[in-house]
C-alpha cells in the first residue's frame, strides 16, 4: 500500500519548517537512505532521507513551503508493483492525512546529549498534540474524547501515537485532560501594533524587509528569556598579559602546516577558562525546571557565533577534558558550518553555559541575555591597555573587562561571583588550566 512521506522533527521543539527543495521528484524510484529534500528549520538546512524503498507517486507540498508542521504529510511512496490507482481513497489531496502506516524519516529527532527535561513537553494540561509525534487521525481522535496524547505511548512506528493506541486509552479511561489551572502571573503587555509602528514613519521613506523563520526565532526567545528568567549581571576586568605571552609561545611552537599544526586564539582560553571554572563552582552549573536544579556534570560552552541575518551558538562539549588545541580545531570547524547553516540541532542545542565575545569589533563592555535553559552567559569585551596598580604604583596592563549575567531562581550572587572569580583566576595564570 502506499507509504506517507511526512514533515520530519529535527529537533525536539520544532514543530513547522520550510520545505526548501526537492532534490527528487514524481515517478523517480528511490530507495532507503537516499536524500529526498532539504528541510530548512529555524537555525539550518538539513537534507532528509528515505527510509523506505519505492517510486514518488505524489509531491503534496511543493518548494518554498514555510510553516509545514511536523507531522504532514508532504509525498507519497508507492511500493514496487502499485500503480497510482493505489491511491484512491488515501486522501492525497488534503493536509496530513494517510493511513496509520506512517513512517517517519530520517535524521531521528531529539539528540542523546539534550537533559529529559528539554525533551518533555511542559507539564501544562493544554492540549499539546502539536508537539507529539501522533498521526493526523490519532491527533483528532484524542481531541474528540478529551485525550492529552503525552500521556499516551505510541505503538506505531518510532513510537508514533496510532489510532488503536487511542482507542486503548478510551477503553481505560486513562489519559484525559484535566482542567487548566488558573494563571500563576499576571500576562505582561503587549509592544505597539504594527500599524501605529508605521503611522509613526511617512509611507515611502522605508522599506519592509519580511523576517525569516531565524529572526523570528531570535526575537521570540530573546523575548520570552527577558520576560521570564530574572537576569542579573556581575563584571568585573581580567589581566591578558600572561596569557597572551603563553598564546604567543604556543602559536610559535605549532608546526607550520600539517594534522598537528594549530593557531589558538584568546577566546579558546576563554572556553577553557569558563570550562574549568564551572568544574571549580560545581553549584553554578545549573539549569533551572520547576521540578528540581539540574546540576551538570560537563562543562557544555556554548559560543555564540554571528552569521548573516542571526548568530548560532554551537557547543563545545565536556570542554573540561579537552586540550586548548583541541577547542581550538573543534570551534573553527563548528563556526564554519555554523556560517553555513550546516550544523545540526545536537550541536547547538543544549549547553551548560555560553560565551558572547565582541572584544573584535572594539567593544570595552556589554551585558548578554541569556539563552534558556542555561543559567549564564559570559559577555567578553575588548582587551586593550590600562592603567593599573601594582605594588602601590601605576603600571599599564593589557585588560579585558567580562560580565556574567545569570539567572536568579539557579545561581545567586555570591555563587555567581565565586564562578566569575574562578575564570579571573584561570585567565590571569593560564598555567593552572592543566592542573
Amino acid at each position: 500500500m502506499p507509504i506517507p512521506i511526512i514533515m520530519p522533527a529535527l529537533s525536539p521543539t520544532m514543530e513547522t519548517g520550510t520545505l526548501s527543495k526537492w532534490l527528487v521528484k514524481e515517478g523517480d524510484t528511490i530507495t532507503s537512505g537516499d536524500v529526498l529534500a532539504e528541510i530548512e528549520t529555524d537555525k539550518a538546512t538539513m537534507e532528509v532521507e528515505s527510509i523506505d524503498e519505492g517510486r514518488i507517486a505524489k509531491i503534496l507540498v511543493a518548494e518554498g513551503s514555510e510553516e509545514v508542521p511536523v507531522n504532514q504529510m508532504i509525498a507519497v511512496l508507492l511500493e514496487d508493483g502499485e500503480d497510482e490507482s493505489a491511491l484512491e481513497g488515501f486522501g492525497v489531496g488534503g493536509a496530513g492525512g494517510g493511513p496509520e502506516t506512517a513512517k517517519a524519516v530520517a535524521p531521528e529527532p531529539a539528540p542523546a546529549n539534550v537533559p529529559e527535561a528539554q525533551q518533555t513537553a511542559p507539564a501544562t494540561p493544554a492540549r499539546s498534540s502539536a508537539k507529539v509525534f501522533a498521526s493526523p487521525l490519532a491527533k483528532r481522535l484524542a481531541q474528540q474524547n478529551n485525550l492529552d496524547l503525552a500521556k499516551i505511548s505510541g505503538s506505531g512506528p518510532n513510537g508514533r501515537i496510532v489510532k488503536r493506541d487511542i482507542e486503548a486509552a478510551v477503553a481505560s479511561g486513562g489519559a484525559t485532560i484535566s482542567a487548566a489551572p488558573a494563571p500563576s502571573a499576571v500576562a505582561l503587555a503587549a509592544g505597539p501594533s504594527d500599524q501605529a509602528i508605521l503611522a509613526l514613519y511617512e509611507e515611502g521613506t522605508y522599506d519592509i524587509v519580511p523576517h525569516d523563520g531565524m529572526r523570528k526565532i531570535i526575537a521570540q526567545r530573546l523575548q520570552e528569556s527577558k520576560q521570564t528568567v530574572p537576569h542579573f549581571y556581575l563584571t568585573l576586568d581580567c589581566e591578558l598579559d600572561a596569557l597572551l605571552a603563553v598564546r604567543k609561545r604556543m602559536n610559535d611552537r605549532s608546526p607550520k602546516d600539517g594534522p598537528g599544526a594549530y593557531k589558538i586564539s584568546v577566546n579558546d582560553f576563554i572556553i577553557k577558562a569558563m570550562a574549568q571554572a564551572l568544574q571549580r563552582i560545581p553549584a553554578a552549573n545549573a539549569t533551572w525546571t520547576e521540578a528540581g536544579m539540574l546540576l551538570h556534570k560537563h562543562s557544555d560552552v556554548g559560543v555564540a557565533v554571528a552569521i548573516e541575518g542571526g548568530l548560532f551558538t554551537p557547543v563545545i562539549r565536556k570542554a573540561e577534558t579537552k586540550g586548548l588545541a583541541e577547542i581550538s580545531a573543534e570551534m573553527k570547524d563548528l563556526a564554519g558550518r555554523a556560517r553555513q547553516r550546516k550544523l545540526a540541532p545536537h550541536e547547538y542545542q543544549g549547553g551548560t553555559t555560553a560565551i558572547s565575545n565582541l572584544g573584535m569589533f572594539g567593544i570595552s563592555h556589554f551585558s548578554a541575555v541569556i539563552n534558556p535553559p542555561q543559567a549564564t552567559i559570559l559577555a567578553v569585551g575588548s582587551g586593550s591597555p590600562r592603567m593599573v596598580v601594582k605594588d602601590g604604583a601605576p603600571t599599564v596592563a593589557t585588560v579585558m573587562t567580562v560580565t556574567l549575567s545569570c539567572d536568579h531562581r539557579a545561581v545567586d550572587g555570591a555563587l555567581g561571583a565565586n564562578l566569575l572569580g574562578e575564570f579571573k583566576a584561570f585567565i590571569e595564570e593560564p598555567g593552572m588550566m592543566l592542573v
